[in-house]
C-alpha cells in the first residue's frame, strides 16, 4: 500500500490476479513442485542447494512470497523479489547424477521451472478453480506469465496454453533420477502435523490427478483413483472458509481498481 496507483507487472485486469487469487493455486503449487522434479538437472539443483528437507515450510513460504510479490506487488516489490531470486540463482550450479552440468541461470533450466509452475497453476485452476476461464483467457494467463519468466531469463516460453502443456509433456530432458525420487518422496509424505496432513493429502492427490501420463510415469507415480473428487471436495471447503486471496483485494485497492462485492470473505486489511 506504499505505492498507491501502481498496477504492478500484470495489473488488475489480468487473468493472473484471478488464477493466483483462488485457493486452487494450492493444488497448482504442489503440482508444480512434482512436475519440476521430473527434470534431473533442475531437481539436482534443488537437492544440492536447497534446505527443503530441514525447512520444508520455510521453503514453501519463500516460494509463495515470490509468486505473490510478482503477481500482486507494485513494480518496486516485483523487482525486489526477482532480484532476490536472481541473487540466489547465481550460486546454484553443479553436475546432475547423469553427468550434465546445470546452472539455475541457464535459460532452458529456468524455463522448465517457470513453465512447469505456469502450466500447473493454470491446469489446477481449469480443473478446480471457482471462476471459469475461457480458452482465450487461459492463453492470456500464459502470455502474462511470460513477463514474469522473462525477468528470470527463462527461454523458451510457449505463449499459448495448449502449446505450453504440449511442451511440458513432450520435453526431451525428462528422466528419473535419485534426486527426483528423494524430492517426490518428500512431497508425497512431508513431515506435517497430523492436524493439516489430511487436508494436504487431498490437495496432493488432486495435483497428481492432473499430471500428464508421461510426466507421471517419469515420476514413478500412479494417478489417484479419486484424486479429482478429493480435490473438488477439499477446494470447495477451503474456498468457503477462506474466500479469495486478501492480497488480491489489497492490490485492487492499491491500484485504484473496483473491488467486486462478495468475492473476499476475510476482513479487509485496508486501513
Amino acid at each position: 500500500m506504499d505505492h498507491a496507483g501502481d498496477p504492478g507487472l500484470l495489473g488488475p485486469d489480468s487473468v493472473s490476479w484471478t488464477v493466483i487469487g483462488d485457493v486452487a493455486a494450492f493444488i497448482g503449487g504442489i503440482r508444480g513442485l512434482l512436475v519440476q522434479a521430473a527434470h534431473p538437472e533442475v531437481v539436482a539443483g534443488v537437492g544440492d542447494h536447497s534446505r527443503y528437507r530441514d525447512d520444508p515450510l520455510g521453503r514453501l513460504s519463500r516460494t509463495s512470497a515470490y509468486v505473490t510479490a510478482t503477481t500482486y506487488g507494485a513494480m518496486a516489490e516485483v523487482e525486489a523479489a526477482v532480484q532476490k531470486v536472481n541473487d540466489i540463482h547465481r550460486h546454484v550450479r553443479g553436475v546432475s547424477s547423469r553427468g550434465i552440468p546445470y546452472s539455475a541461470e541457464d535459460p532452458p533450466f529456468a524455463a522448465w521451472v517457470h513453465n512447469a509452475l505456469t502450466d500447473s497453476f493454470l491446469t489446477a485452476h481449469l480443473a478446480f478453480g471457482g471462476i471459469e476461464l475461457s480458452a482465450s483467457e487461459a492463453d492470456r494467463f500464459v502470455s502474462e506469465q511470460q513477463r514474469v519468466g522473462s525477468l528470470l531469463g527463462a527461454d523458451p516460453m510457449p505463449d499459448r496454453a495448449s502449446m505450453l502443456s504440449a511442451w511440458i509433456e513432450g520435453h526431451p530432458g525428462l528422466a528419473t533420477s535419485p534426486e527426483m525420487r528423494d524430492a517426490v518422496a518428500f512431497i508425497i509424505n512431508p513431515p506435517l502435523d497430523a492436524s493439516i496432513k489430511t487436508g494436504y493429502v487431498l490437495l496432493r492427490d488432486a495435483a497428481m490427478s492432473t499430471i500428464p501420463d508421461r510426466v507421471l510415469q517419469t515420476l514413478e507415480l500412479e494417478r489417484p483413483r479419486l484424486g479429482h473428487f478429493a480435490g473438488k471436495t477439499a477446494i470447495a471447503g477451503l474456498r468457503w472458509a477462506l474466500g479469495y486471496s486478501p492480497t488480491w483485494e489489497l492490490a485492487l485497492h492499491r491500484s485504484g481498481a473496483e473491488v467486486p462485492e462478495g468475492l473476499f470473505t476475510q476482513p479487509s486489511r485496508v486501513a
